[in-house]
């Protein structure tokens, strides 16, 4: 049956919007959210995705503060696909197409209004790819934007004033396949893994430009995925160069404290970036990525589905996750004499040779 989206002139395949061009099931279509008040009091991630192929949609948001992540998920099944992004209490409302969107929670332990301005023009970055042998386990699109926020929180009933002038964030628009729902069988893959993984993700607004950075390397370096762009007001990109990345991290640790990169403009001329990072978010702990044993994206729950979820990141059966996936720290940010604020998004699991890291174990000194 045609869906309310097919009434519109905007079909990219021979199909109707019920359906997607990849039968893969592990389809995906996503938005996600961060805002934070600088100082790292609070950090707030949030996004909503819908999964054709698996017949579900679902929200999340999380909010930490101090130790104690406050997490809610909503999901449920998808029905015909429409320009409405809602779930349970949850909502995205698109005011301004690419600019200003609204984003509504609503229920008793972690609530939310909040409103987005983007302050630079929206970045369409490199494609990303991931494979498995020849399977790609990541095939997919993303756009980013860095801005600001406001609106009111409340956490647990208590209610906190977004103030544009101090709340910042980062959001990214993505779609395409990566793994969501049930596990699959893990066949060959779990005989034959890669050994590693080295992810970094660094979207960084200052007053005149933004910065966006990413990096993926394999265990022995080779790099996979490279891009690195600043962007004007106007909408004008520069790429920025192959960045040489220094990490320090926490020793006994790979949580990363401070970061250097080093860009290079078109014009040849080197352009450095100084990053401390502040509060994280692990993102597999009830967030909903890879490795969270609490819940995954795309799962099915069954219909009109709602959970709730406290953690304590100091408890020992907590901290022993962290480790094995990716967190979003809160980044503060210094390009000569502008300072910035974002995201600083990492993660370094098992062998990496260009760290030092020789397996699963290793830590920094």
């Amino acid at each position: 049956m045609p869906s309310p989206l097919d009434e519109y002139a905007i079909h990219q395949t021979t199909l109707p919007f019920t359906r997607v061009a990849s039968s893969d099931r592990n389809f995906y279509d996503r938005s996600y959210f961060n805002a934070h008040n600088r100082d790292g009091g609070l950090f707030l991630i949030t996004g909503f995705g819908v999964y054709p192929n698996l017949g579900v949609t679902d929200a999340y948001a999380c909010v930490r503060r101090g130790d104690i992540h406050r997490t809610v998920r909503f999901s449920d099944a998808l029905g015909d696909r429409d320009l409405a992004m809602r779930v349970g209490g949850y909502r995205i409302e698109v005011v301004e197409a690419l600019q200003r969107i609204r984003v509504v929670c609503e229920h008793d332990e972690l609530a939310f209004d909040l409103t987005w301005t983007g302050s630079f023009p929206a970045v369409q970055e490199q494609p990303h790819l991931v494979l498995t042998g020849n399977r790609p386990l990541i095939e997919a699109s993303r756009f980013a934007q860095v801005g600001s926020w406001a609106g009111t929180l409340s956490i647990e009933g208590e209610d906190v004033t977004v103030d544009p002038a101090v709340w910042t964030g980062s959001r990214d628009r993505s779609w395409g396949i990566r793994p969501v729902g049930e596990p699959e069988p893990p066949g060959r893959a779990a005989s034959e893994p890669s050994g590693g993984f080295w992810w970094l993700y660094a979207p960084l607004r200052f007053d005149d430009f933004a910065i966006i950075v990413i990096v993926q390397e394999e265990p022995d370096g080779t790099r996979t995925l490279n891009d690195a762009v600043r962007v004007w007001p106007d909408g004008r990109t520069e790429q920025l160069g192959w960045p040489r990345i220094s990490l320090r991290y926490r020793s006994g640790t790979r949580v990363p404290i401070s970061a250097r990169l080093d860009l290079t403009t078109p014009d040849g001329k080197p352009l450095e970036v100084e990053i401390t990072t502040g509060v994280g978010v692990p993102l597999h702990v009830g967030c909903g990525y890879s490795g969270d044993p609490d819940w995954q994206h795309g799962q099915w729950k069954g219909r009109d589905w709602t959970s709730t979820s406290r953690y304590d990141l100091t408890d020992p059966a907590v901290a022993a996750r962290i480790p094995y996936g990716v967190t979003d720290h809160v980044a503060h940010a210094r390009c000569g004499d502008a300072e910035g604020w974002g995201l600083f998004e990492h993660g370094s699991l098992g062998r990496h040779d260009p760290t030092g890291f020789a397996d699963w174990t290793s830590v920094a000194p």
